[in-house]
């Protein structure tokens, strides 16, 4: 028998209304304890709210509103009461500590959504989805959340481990009834059934590219030289003055950082200090953090003064960005021109030029547009479409694709049957880590403690 659990179930802080949630066998007998209505006779009904008093032997702690759910029908597939009382820090921790008091122990992280695993009521793929929906930046990822929650991974899955199944099911009758005239695995049959797992599992983790762009989003890096309008350029695309601007030279001395959302992508935009020489020590830490993030942004924007002539530090980031997802911003295009596109590309052929007057506001939504266009999202996701957004996931994804692969190596240089049927079975082991038919009980607990208390 599994013991009773509890917990807050909302966050931290003061609010209007704060939930405890509490799941197992004894919820009913604990709430009974603590909670009274007005009624002589109360019965707990399944799928129901009740209006009452919480009481510590006689005393009224707070008016509140308690539902129940009975088993099986509930998320952890065992009793379930939440008690819904005012949001007040000390008040909730008063009932929480009632609850404990009269039977229940304090949950750990994530353990309702643990046990709605461990009762069969979702899989482990649905489970991570529940903390996904939880840490959702944009819509899009959101999406992607919940259609995991709703099992299209899980179902995706599924239907290769019935391919695998199949494949194992015919080699099994041809090894053990070889006199009957049980259809042979042929080497075609074989061959093309392989094949169609192999392309499966590689669709799936060729979209673990633009699913770890969705979930974690992108880090973009404004750089270039000291007043070429990177504050500004940073200043436009959060619409509003988070960046000092002045025409001072080496303003900003260290990174400033800041999300916003480009088409439903969560996109980190760091300002950087101005590269050029100096000798001021802080703004040439500066300037080193400059060039580090050179190397480690996903999308470098270059922003050039298009009324200042190219000059050695310009030439030389150019070169520098050449194996980087990078754009060129002409910056100041109000002003008279003295760079041209060809200038750039006679030193960068492969970069991508806007050009924009940040101080008029002119040339945002290129900006943003070019930066999805780098980064080669699918805008249209369609609703079917499976999405790998977790690493967990795709790691085991990979390792099934290369067991599969090995498995075709075998078919092609004549390996007997029954050691090709090894490694299949291997790959319907590893994929059963997905959905948690074969995961080990460290894997679990590692993924269940990376939630909050009270899911």
């Amino acid at each position: 028998m599994e013991d009773t659990i509890a917990a807050i179930a909302t966050s931290s802080g003061i609010s209007s209304i704060g939930i405890i949630r509490i799941s197992g066998e004894n919820a009913f007998d604990i709430i009974k304890k603590i909670f009274k209505t007005k009624k002589d006779n109360f019965e707990i009904k399944a799928n129901t709210i009740n209006y009452g008093y919480i009481v510590d032997e006689g005393n009224i702690i707070d008016e509140v509103l308690v539902s129940f759910f009975v088993k099986p029908n509930s998320f952890t597939r065992e009793d379930v009461c939440e008690i819904n009382c005012h949001g007040g820090t000390v008040i909730i921790n008063k009932i929480l500590a009632l609850v404990l008091k009269n039977g229940a122990r304090l949950a750990n992280p994530g353990e309702f959504t643990q046990r709605a695993f461990l009762n069969g009521r979702i899989d482990l793929s649905q489970a991570e989805a529940i903390i996904d929906i939880i840490n959702s930046k944009t819509d899009k990822i959101l999406k992607e959340s919940e259609k995991q929650l709703k099992g299209n991974l899980s179902n995706e899955i599924t239907e290769i481990e019935n391919t695998i199944l199949d494949i194992l099911s015919d080699i099994e009758a041809n090894i053990d009834y070889p006199e009957y005239d049980v259809e042979e695995v042929s080497e075609r049959k074989l061959r093309e059934k392989v094949e169609e797992i192999k392309n499966k599992l590689l669709l799936l983790e060729n979209s673990f590219e633009t699913g770890k762009i969705l979930k974690e989003g992108i880090s973009i890096a404004l750089i270039g030289r000291p007043n070429v309008g990177k504050s500004s350029v940073l200043n436009m695309l959060l619409k509003e003055q988070r960046a000092i601007v002045t025409d001072i030279a080496g303003t900003t001395r260290d990174t400033i950082e800041e999300y916003i959302n480009i088409k439903g992508i969560p996109v980190k935009i760091i300002d950087t200090a101005g590269i050029r020489d100096t000798k001021d020590i802080v703004e040439k830490i500066g300037v080193d953090k400059s060039l580090e993030l050179v190397e480690t942004a996903d999308v470098v924007v270059l922003i050039l003064d298009s009324s200042s002539k190219l000059n050695k530090q310009d030439i030389e980031i150019l070169t520098k960005i050449k194996t980087k997802n990078s754009l060129v911003i002409l910056n100041k295009i109000d002003l008279n021109k003295e760079i041209t596109e060809k200038n750039i590309l006679d030193i960068n052929s492969e970069v991508k030029i806007i050009a924009i007057s940040a101080k008029e506001n002119i040339g945002k939504e290129k900006i943003e547009q070019e930066i999805f266009n780098i980064c080669n999202i699918n805008e249209v996701i369609s609703e079917n479409e499976v999405i790998v957004t977790n690493t967990r996931h795709k790691d085991v994804i990979s390792r099934a694709l290369n067991i599969i692969i090995e498995a075709q190596n075998n078919i092609n240089e004549n390996v007997p049957i029954d050691i090709i049927s090894i490694k299949i079975m291997e790959s319907l082991k590893i994929l059963g880590e997905i959905t948690g038919k074969t995961v080990s009980e460290e894997v679990i607990s590692k993924i269940f403690s990376k939630f909050c208390l009270g899911k």
